[in-house]
Parts: C-alpha cells; structure tokens; sequence
C-alpha cells in the first residue's frame, strides 16, 4: 500500500507519504491474541513488520531476517479484487518467525459508480431502492467488501495449506486485520464535495467492514491510513462520534525507522492505540516498527 508522495500536515507531524496497498493467514490455530509494548529503540527484525501485496507480484520477497512477520494485501488495490500472488506470499509470510496478518482495501463509490452497491440487500441493514444511496446501503456495501477480502484470504490459506474450507476460514479469521483507508481508493467524501453527509456514508463502509470481520471470528480489526486521510475520508470524530475509538491503528508516512519509531508515541487518528508505524525499507519494500508484539495464533 503506496501513498506516495505529497506532503500532509496532521496531529502525526508533517511528512512526505510513501503507502502501499499492503497486509495474512496462521497455521497454528487456536491459541488467543496478546499484545505487550515492545520498545522502539530496538532495530532488529524483532520489531519490524513488511508488508507485501499485488504491487510485489513476481518479485523476490524481503528477507526473512529482516521481519518479524509479513502483513499481506488481499486485493489488487480496490475493493471486491483479488491479490493473484497471495498465495505465494503468504507461504514466504508462513517462514517468519511471527504469524501473518491481513489488509483490505476500502472504498465507497456510491450507488453510481460501484459495480457491488447492494441495491435490495435487506441483512444486515436494509439498502431500499427508494433509497440507493442511504447509510444502510453504505454499510451493507462494506460489509460485502469485507467478506469478499475474507473469501480471498480464506482461498489462500485453502490452496496453500490443502485443508478444509472450514480449516480454511477458522485460519483466515485467526489472524489480526487491517482495513486500509487511502484517498487513491473512491470515496464519496473524496469523488463529490467533503460534507457531513457523504462522510458519515463512508463511516458507514468502515463500520460495515469492522463488524463483518469481527463476525467471522477476528479479534482484532485495525485501521492503516494518516491523520490526514482519515480526517478527509470520515471527517473525523466530528463525524464519527468516537465510533472507532480504541480500534488499533497502523500509521503511515514516515521516512525512515528512527521517524516512525517516534510515530509509536503518537496520539494517532482515532484515539486508539497505535500498534505499527510505516516507513520505506533500504531495500524498497515496506517496514512497519511494531509498536507492541503480538503472541501466536
């Protein structure tokens, strides 16, 4: 997940943006997800995370001593796509010391410009045709999109570990998630004018996404953007109301490990913890400095 480059002046510190479209499944199911602060002085591959997608398709993964774990892109960008190399990267991510994790692209294009608005989807909410472009159809349209990345997970780990579609899902759902909220992805707080109105139809999405990947089993949801983005995308908690505090957050912007290892200590964009900080790695892929370490699953 590339957000590169401009430069954006947030509560995080103003710096030039450099995401990517970027987070996987374990295969040790069953035990549960514990976090414990990690200090961010250390410079090994302890706490570093990368994070890998479409864009890495064909070539050579980052070293497995320079990660802890890798966090994988299920889509090819926007929602309701396909990574076609998940299933590669997420054997390299199985070599890592740490389990994987996942990433989802989010969007809301609205009922005119999205190729899935649930037009008639009556669960969880209600998306009437009188009514094409209400918070109902905003929410079922992220709650699609989730189960749609989910599918795509739970087809890698399927075809990668030749278990059960059941086996399949519990490990897909075993994992942490992010839901990545770019302005490059439609929005139609981005598309049209900024308003309360289309914010909080937007908010509806990432709600949407939270709740159906909560429902199938996942622990933790996060959120991967910039104060900035976030504050365009959701209008932030104006809008939101506090709805996504305490949600863990994956901040991204930074330039270099000792930048984002300071970003650990920022307040961030949601009022929740911040768990991971991005920076560009020496050798062009994505790092993350993990902010607090995750136990096994």
């Amino acid at each position: 997940m590339h957000c590169r480059p401009f430069i954006f002046v947030a509560a995080i510190s103003a710096v030039t943006i450099t995401m990517s479209a970027a987070p996987a499944a374990s295969s040790d199911a069953g035990r549960a997800m514990t976090w414990r602060a990690t200090p961010v002085h250390i410079t090994s591959s302890v706490n570093v995370a990368r994070d890998v997608s479409f864009p890495q398709c064909g070539l050579s993964m980052p070293s497995e001593r320079s990660a802890a774990f890798g966090i994988l892109g299920t889509n090819h960008g926007t929602s309701f796509s396909r990574n076609p190399c998940l299933v590669g990267e997420l054997k390299w991510a199985k070599r890592l010391a740490l389990p994987p994790e996942f990433y989802a692209n989010t969007g809301n294009p609205g009922p005119l410009r999205a190729k899935h608005w649930p037009l008639g989807q009556t669960s969880p909410k209600v998306c009437a045709a009188s009514d094409p472009n209400s918070l109902g159809c905003s929410y079922d349209y992220g709650w699609n999109s989730a189960w749609a990345s989910y599918t795509v997970a739970t087809d890698a780990a399927q075809r990668l570990h030749r278990v059960s579609r059941v086996n399949a899902r519990h490990r897909a759902a075993n994992v942490n998630w992010w839901l990545d909220v770019e302005t490059m992805n439609s929005w139609q707080s981005v598309d049209g004018p900024a308003t309360p109105a289309t914010q909080r139809r937007d908010v509806e999405t990432l709600a949407g996404e939270v709740d159906a990947l909560r429902t199938v089993g996942v622990d933790q949801v996060g959120i991967y953007s910039t104060a900035f983005q976030w504050g365009l995308i959701t209008g932030g908690s104006k809008v939101t109301g506090g709805r996504f505090t305490g949600v863990p957050q994956w901040l991204a912007g930074y330039e270099s490990y000792k930048g984002a290892a300071a970003g650990c200590a920022h307040r961030g964009f949601t009022g929740g913890p911040v768990r991971m900080t991005q920076y560009l790695g020496a050798d062009g892929f994505d790092s993350n400095v993990v902010c607090t370490k995750a136990g096994g699953v």
